[in-house]
């Protein structure tokens, strides 16, 4: 019997001991631009927060301690200065002693650096990544910037790093960073952010290819990737699938062999500070006189940046359709609209400006009157009482962008209500998943926009209360301090994922442990995989047959009664019974679907119609016709499509098709579609070589298992039996197996070597062209040749 106490103990302490947590070092955090502005006034020099979610998310948490990890030993910001290197020198680094962080700043040559910002980040990825593909100008000077300012950044951080230092790139502007980074610091902890929406394939793929797939190339270098919406997530792991040819296994993929999570982080904010404005007097007193100036009317009020992706005309659109809709709300209401100056060097941006300017008064020209006027326009920064003040006054706040990665200002809104007021929001904003308490619109619908306000102004108080306190709630519950360390925690988590998964090539050492356990247990288990494994892959599958040494090897094996043997494959239940029927083991036919228990018969372990195959047939034929050399391969339970006799770059572009096409066509069935070694596979979810493994394991009850496997499917069994058994991968890559072999030709001489005694496997493995101990390779002692001690 399995001491699967100890046993588990030292797998653990195998695969983790190695990589214990140290403390975390320094956070350096890079963005686009240094979180400041330079002012000169005359010779008084002065720093100006710059404006935008990441500035205020970061700040607030440097400038919080209480909330901050203690393993933090130094914070640094590492951003493009917007001033000169001399006034930096000068005036500047003395100022910058008075942040709650270090900065390196960057200094970046003008043309490129408008290139790469103006151009590439703003002129391609901005309108690509909000859906406004027809404004993406695609220019290969923009890229080339882009391309050198990354490398500028790169080239000044990679020097100063330490070990232990945590990296958090942030944003589109710095997509190539992480990449550049990891190729100069491999073992570096990298997590990035996109504050974007990550756009749908069909939307990503319509730039250059060299571009897209450097872009995610890029991204890649990241051990975490973090997104606001689960919608950003699928759709980037999407673009990888397609592009990079790379699937994943809920949010974890494997990537030149390395463990990458992409996940979702919604931003949070700094909600006490919004929320306990409401007792400074100073915001209160501001407050009483918007109100008093309104002499009881209804306000609406609006906050955006100037940007197309705002949605500020549709907006003015849509209230201007309120104003004629329901005419019983004229001079009983006033929206305020502030609109923050934002690229006002770009001749497109100052060109809105004036059509908004225009509508403006299109609009209060129509509806005032001589006592009021239904709309008031302010462009300027507002100061953060005046902002909170404005916030707590309004009694419904109208934000309606055409597309957001996440929109701080709604949960701004929500968080410094005193429990009255209605929030309407674009169902495209980010926020919206987690504001669904919100009034959600689509803010092309002028109609919908109209009987939105309406309604939001018509509320009930109660109705109001209960909305605002269960958004409070949530956005209390995960604000900006809990989604910097949640975001830590988990880059955190993925490094010691990475360190388990470091491969451990199969050393003598760990073989004589191995083999020790072997010859010293009384009820040993061997699992193993078929194709790829006992035998080599065939051009064609019907002739995978076993040869000579594989049949007396399972001979060998299967005639030592303390031994179970069980060939769990991928294969057909004809052609096991042909190949393997003889032997006294058992079978274990289309990854757990069939099952023949050693000297027993067939059971099916599944029992549906095979109707849907007729389905999934009509479409891989279409790909049997468009890839020359691909085949189709049907058995009881599966339908698989080949392209292994396919010409490589053809077989593979055809296959993400394929995956892509059978993955929206089985949504909502009881299929699933497999990505393994050269095939495409659909079949009956339910069953896999994990729970087959774990089923055959808990029936036996044994001291010793060995599991062997090549492919995508073989990962299921390593990841059930983990701390249950020796885990053993063939072919070198990114594996959940406790040990790699390099080649497929070592597994026979492999499962030899345990049978031979222990003076004669010197000789024996002579001629086995077994792994041998090199720099780089494990030498790591076997847990159960350290499990004789115990």
């Amino acid at each position: 019997m399995i001491q699967k106490g100890p046993f588990r103990a030292l797998f653990s302490w195998l695969r983790h001991g190695i990589g214990q947590r140290k403390d975390m070092g320094r956070l350096i955090i890079i963005s686009n631009r240094l979180p400041f502005s330079l002012d000169k006034d005359g010779d008084k020099v002065s720093l100006r927060q710059s404006s935008g979610g990441l500035v205020s998310a970061i700040k607030s948490y440097f400038e919080n301690t209480a909330a901050q990890r203690g393993d933090l030993t130094e914070k640094l910001w590492m951003g493009v200065a917007d001033f000169p290197q001399e006034d930096w020198d000068q005036v500047v680094a003395a100022h910058a002693e008075e942040q709650d962080f270090g900065l390196l700043p960057v200094f970046v040559d003008k043309e490129a650096y408008d290139n790469y910002y103006n151009g590439f980040s703003n002129s391609v990825l901005w309108p690509l990544f909000h859906y406004f593909s027809n404004l993406a100008n695609y220019e290969n000077q923009y890229f080339d910037a882009y391309v050198q300012v990354n490398q500028q950044f790169a080239e000044q951080l990679v020097p100063l790093l330490e070990p232990g230092d945590q990296i958090w790139v942030h944003d589109y502007q710095l997509m190539l960073l992480p990449h550049l980074i990891r190729s100069k610091k491999p073992e570096a902890t990298i997590g990035f952010f996109l504050h974007i929406p990550f756009p749908s394939y069909e939307i990503f793929r319509l730039m250059p290819t060299e571009w897209k797939k450097t872009l995610l190339h890029g991204v890649m270098g990241a051990d975490l990737i973090g997104f606001h919406t689960y919608d950003y997530v699928q759709h980037f792991l999407q673009s990888v699938k397609m592009l990079l040819g790379v699937d994943n296994y809920f949010h974890n993929l494997q990537y030149q062999n390395r463990l990458i999570r992409i996940d979702l982080f919604p931003i949070g904010i700094d909600y006490n500070k919004f929320h306990q404005e409401a007792n400074d007097p100073e915001v209160e007193e501001i407050r009483n006189k918007i109100r008093e100036s309104l002499d009881d009317k209804k306000m609406i009020f609006s906050v955006d940046r100037l940007d197309y992706t705002k949605g500020l005309m549709q907006r003015l659109s849509g209230f201007e359709y309120f104003l004629e809709r329901y005419p019983e709300w004229r001079e009983k209401m006033v929206f305020i609209l502030n609109i923050v100056p934002s690229r006002d060097s770009i001749p497109a941006y100052n060109d809105r400006k004036k059509m908004i300017e225009e509508k403006i008064g299109t609009i209060n020209g129509r509806f005032s009157t001589i006592s009021w006027q239904p709309l008031i326009y302010r462009y300027n920064h507002l100061p953060f009482k005046d902002l909170v003040a404005l916030y707590q006054a309004a009694d419904a706040a109208l934000i309606t962008p055409l597309r957001d990665g996440m929109n701080l200002v709604a949960k701004e809104y929500v968080a410094s209500s005193l429990g009255r007021g209605v929030l309407i929001l674009s169902e495209f904003a980010g926020a919206a998943s987690e504001l669904s308490e919100a009034i959600l619109v689509n803010p092309t619908d002028t109609a919908d926009v109209a009987s939105s306000i309406t309604r939001a102004l018509a509320m009930p108080l109660y109705e109001q209360r209960n909305r605002i306190s269960l958004m409070q709630r949530r956005l209390q519950e995960y604000d900006v301090f809990k989604w910097v360390n949640d975001f830590m925690d988990q880059l955190a988590q993925v490094k010691q994922e990475q360190l388990k998964q470091q491969v451990k090539v199969l050393d003598d050492k760990a073989v004589q442990g191995i083999r020790r356990h072997y010859q010293r247990s009384r009820n040993r288990c061997l699992l193993l995989d078929y194709d790829g494994t006992l035998v080599p892959f065939s051009r064609i599958p019907s002739e995978a047959a076993p040869d000579n040494a594989v049949k007396e090897l399972l001979t060998r094996l299967s005639s030592d009664e303390k031994n179970h043997v069980a060939v769990i494959s991928g294969r057909d239940i004809s052609s096991l019974d042909r190949w393997l029927g003889t032997f006294p083991i058992t079978l274990v036919a289309e990854h757990g679907a069939s099952f023949r228990p050693r000297n027993g018969s067939w059971q099916q372990m599944v029992s549906v119609s095979d109707l849907w195959k007729e389905e999934i047939r009509r479409v891989m034929q279409l790909f049997v016709i468009r890839c020359a050399g691909s085949f189709i391969e049907e058995k009881t339970n599966t339908i698989a499509w080949h392209y292994r006799n396919t010409q490589g770059g053809l077989g593979f572009s055809r296959s993400r098709e394929l995956l892509n096409t059978l993955s929206q066509l089985i949504q909502n069935t009881s299929l699933q579609v497999i990505d393994g070694n050269k095939v495409v596979e659909v079949r009956t979810a339910g069953f896999d070589k994990g729970a087959t493994a774990l089923k055959i394991v808990g029936e036996m009850d044994p001291d010793f298992v060995l599991c062997m496997g090549d492919d995508t499917t073989d990962e299921d069994m390593f990841k059930a039996l983990d701390g249950e058994a020796y885990t053993i991968k063939v072919n070198n890559g990114a594996s959940s197996a406790h040990y790699t072999i390099l080649s497929q030709q070592q597994v026979v001489p492999l499962l030899n070597s345990l049978t031979q005694p222990v003076a004669e496997t010197a000789s024996h493995n002579e001629g086995a062209s077994l792994p041998s101990t090199a720099a780089g390779t494990s030498s790591l002692t076997s847990p159960a040749a350290q499990n004789e001690t115990l």
